[in-house]
C-alpha cells in the first residue's frame, strides 16, 4: 500500500484550466474581431425603450500591438459625431478596456474583468448632484456582427436606464 501512494505522489496532478488564462483568451478574441471596418446603425433610446433618433456611422478598428492593443475611429457624419477610440487588454489588473474621446474632448473610460462583455465607465457627478456611470454590454455576437447596448444610471447604480442600441455588421 505504501508503494502506491508513494507512486501516486510521483504522478502530475490534474488541475482545473487557468480561468484566468480562459478570460485572457476570451479577451484577445474580442479584439481580434473588432479589426476591420463596421457600419453601424446607433438608436438613441428614450426613458421608455422607444427610439428617439437613429443614425448610420462607420467605425474603424486596427491593430497597434497585435493581441493587446487596437486603435479606432467612430464618425456618425449626420450628427456631425467623430470619436478616437482606444481598445486595450490590462493583464495586470485583469481588465480589458476602451476610452473613447471625441471633439468635446470628454475621455471615456469604460472597464470589465477579462472574458466579459460589460464595461462601465468611471463614476461621474450628473447634473442634478447626483452619481452617474455608463455601462455598455456587447450581446448576440456572430462572426460577422454583434450588438451593443448602452445603459446609464443617475443614482449611483440603484437604477439602470436605456442610453443607446447599436447594431454593428462587418463591412470588411
Amino acid at each position: 500500500m505504501r508503494i502506491i501512494v508513494a507512486l501516486l505522489l510521483l504522478l502530475p496532478t490534474w488541475a482545473p484550466a487557468d480561468e484566468s488564462s480562459a478570460a485572457l483568451e476570451d479577451s484577445v478574441q474580442q479584439l481580434r474581431s473588432a479589426i476591420g471596418e463596421w457600419t453601424v446603425t446607433t438608436e438613441f433610446l428614450n426613458e421608455d425603450g422607444s427610439v428617439a433618433n437613429s443614425a448610420e456611422g462607420i467605425y474603424h478598428f486596427e491593430w497597434v500591438v497585435e493581441d493587446r492593443v487596437v486603435s479606432g475611429v467612430s464618425e456618425i457624419p449626420a450628427l456631425d459625431m467623430r470619436s478616437g477610440l482606444l481598445f486595450y487588454i490590462n493583464e495586470a489588473k485583469q481588465e480589458i478596456e476602451m476610452v473613447s474621446v471625441a471633439k468635446d474632448g470628454r475621455l471615456w473610460v469604460m472597464t470589465g474583468p477579462l472574458g466579459g462583455e460589460t464595461r462601465y465607465t468611471q463614476p461621474f457627478e450628473t447634473q442634478s448632484g447626483g452619481e452617474g456611470q455608463l455601462r455598455f454590454t456587447r450581446y448576440n455576437v456572430q462572426e460577422n456582427s454583434f450588438e451593443s447596448r448602452m445603459e446609464y444610471t443617475e443614482d449611483g447604480g440603484a437604477t439602470w436606464k436605456p442610453g443607446n442600441h447599436q447594431v454593428f455588421t462587418r463591412t470588411n
